[in-house]
């Protein structure tokens, strides 16, 4: 079994950083010409995966968009996230899920047991009740060879007060961000990837419009963790900013664009797919001169 990182790595390597959201939102349906129903959610993905196949190496189903569905908009998630992992892509299930103890245990049992009908490779998750409450789940993505994405920084503007407030924990630093805390909190599980020189199993979102200094995101913190950052796109950050942005993190960083690429519309995604990483290869030849 390879390990989680390890494909990320190669995924990355084969078709660089764009990650395409899959946010199948009404008013996307409707520009798609397909109606707000699990049938339209999941022809939309259909849609997506087969012009992201071959493009990019990840996608991201948002989850809350088929969930609102019901029992049948599950199903069209289950049968998207499939047709993606056997088209050869890493699917991320953005689902921001937090608990503890054995409720956080099923959602691990949900998104990342192999079999299991909602099966992604990785899945993002809620830290604040603690990074504790999540080493089940690290260490149950470790056994089966998947990975968690772990909220730190995001993109939303009411996040900063949270996020960059100074913990005052026992096994805190002083002055130490919440946003830091969190990450060095995962940190271990990515210990040994990253004294390799590897991406380890446990990623960090952190959004793409933050600058991680000004919630106190230490370069030590992200050592070793691959970076998922939403926010490229519609929401603000331009795909040729990575680089400067992420800095000597760069080469960690998946580039999430959802909007961007979706309101191109199902004749124009693909397209959208070949600019978008277009952009992003002028950018890192840049980075280099």
């Amino acid at each position: 079994m390879t390990a989680f990182g390890e494909r990320l790595a190669g995924a990355l390597g084969t078709y660089g950083p764009l990650c395409v959201g899959i946010d199948p939102h009404a008013a996307l349906l409707a520009d798609w010409g397909l109606p707000a129903s699990a049938a339209g959610a999941r022809e939309f993905g259909l849609r997506v995966v087969s012009a992201a196949q071959g493009r990019v190496g990840i996608v991201k189903p948002q989850v809350a968009f088929f969930e609102r569905y019901g029992s049948a908009g599950f199903a069209a998630l289950e049968e998207v996230q499939t047709a993606a992992r056997e088209a050869g892509l890493l699917v991320i299930a953005d689902a921001k899920r937090g608990d503890i103890g054995s409720t956080m245990d099923g959602y691990a049992q949900a998104w990342l047991e192999p079999g299991a009908p909602l099966e992604a490779d990785a899945v993002t998750v809620s830290p604040y009740l603690g990074p504790g409450s999540l080493r089940g789940t690290i260490t149950a993505a470790a056994r089966a060879g998947k990975g968690v994405f772990v909220l730190a920084a995001t993109s939303n503007p009411e996040a900063l007060g949270l996020q960059s407030a100074e913990v005052t924990v026992v096994d805190a630093q002083r002055g130490q961000s919440v946003a830091d805390w969190v990450a060095a909190g995962i940190g271990w599980a990515n210990r040994a990837a990253a004294e390799g020189g590897g991406l380890g199993h446990v990623g960090l979102v952190v959004g793409a419009t933050v600058d991680r200094h000004d919630v106190g995101l230490t370069d030590e913190a992200l050592r070793g963790a691959p970076i998922l950052a939403p926010g490229f796109g519609a929401q603000g950050a331009a795909l040729r900013d990575l680089f400067a942005v992420f800095g000597p993190h760069a080469h960690q960083v998946i580039a999430s664009a959802s909007r961007s690429v979706l309101a191109a519309g199902p004749d124009g995604v693909a397209a959208a797919i070949d600019a978008h990483r277009h952009e992003l290869a002028e950018a890192e030849e840049a980075s280099r001169g």
